[in-house]
């Protein structure tokens, strides 16, 4: 295999991404994408990576190839890469060498690693409500509640998407409306509660798309996705914070 990329920033910072949910993976390339699967290690957290292979100055996939690599030795290798950069990733002697060339050539390779873990399936999740809005907006909402508490309750009904939390003293409501930014599709209200800690390491998506798509439901897993059409998509799986009341 030999894939090249022209813009690394998608690769770079999706692995930046990931990195802060899993330490080690395992990709597959396909004759389409680079795809990857994982759970962090609390099984709490998935993340679904696919970096198609039209975001690609060159794609060279003879055949299919699972490889496993520890995501903070190549996050180190990728933190290298300048925008101008050409990267080139291709296996030579059971490592995967990346080189990294613009008004110099420098070449990395790491070694691929054994993983035992059997391979993550994406869960068949069906929501009633969507939300598509700017990631910036999602951004701002999670950082306010996170000043007050570690948990934060999510609020979709028709015309409102309401993220807030509370703390033993303080509380934060942030009311986002329908508009033209923000696309709320709920026929009923629907409530669930997730852990801002990881929502936070999730919302960092931003980074390669303006746009976020969230979905949940009561008690039930949270999804976020980021997409850049033809290129990257990024989604998160988080499992709820239920409560025994």
């Amino acid at each position: 295999m030999k894939l090249t990329l022209a813009e690394p920033k998608y690769l770079k910072d999706s692995i930046s991404i990931i990195s802060d949910l899993v330490n080690e993976a395992r990709f597959k390339i396909t004759k389409d994408a680079v795809e990857m699967v994982a759970m962090d290690p609390a099984n709490v957290a998935m993340v679904v990576f696919k970096l198609l292979s039209s975001a690609f100055a060159e794609y060279d996939v003879k055949e299919e190839t699972e490889l496993a690599i520890n995501l903070g030795n190549l996050k180190q290798i990728l933190r290298r890469a300048k925008p101008n950069d050409m990267l080139t990733m291709e296996l030579k002697d059971n490592k995967l060498s990346i080189q990294l060339k613009s008004n110099s050539t420098r070449t990395f390779s790491i070694p691929i690693i054994d993983m035992d873990e059997k391979e993550q399936k994406v869960p068949e999740l069906e929501f009633p409500i969507s939300i598509i809005t700017s990631s910036a907006i999602l951004n701002d909402a999670v950082e306010d509640v996170d000043i007050v508490a570690d948990s934060v309750s999510l609020t979709a009904e028709p015309n409102k998407f309401i993220v807030n939390a509370e703390g033993d003293l303080s509380k934060a409501d942030i009311e986002i409306p329908d508009t033209e930014e923000t696309k709320i599709n709920a026929e009923n209200k629907v409530k669930s509660k997730y852990s801002i800690e990881y929502l936070k390491k999730m919302i960092a998506g931003s980074k390669i798309a303006d746009q976020v798509t969230i979905q949940f439901n009561k008690d039930y897993p949270l999804k976020l996705d980021f997409k850049e059409v033809d290129k990257v998509l990024l989604s998160f799986i988080l499992a709820p914070r239920v409560e025994n009341d």
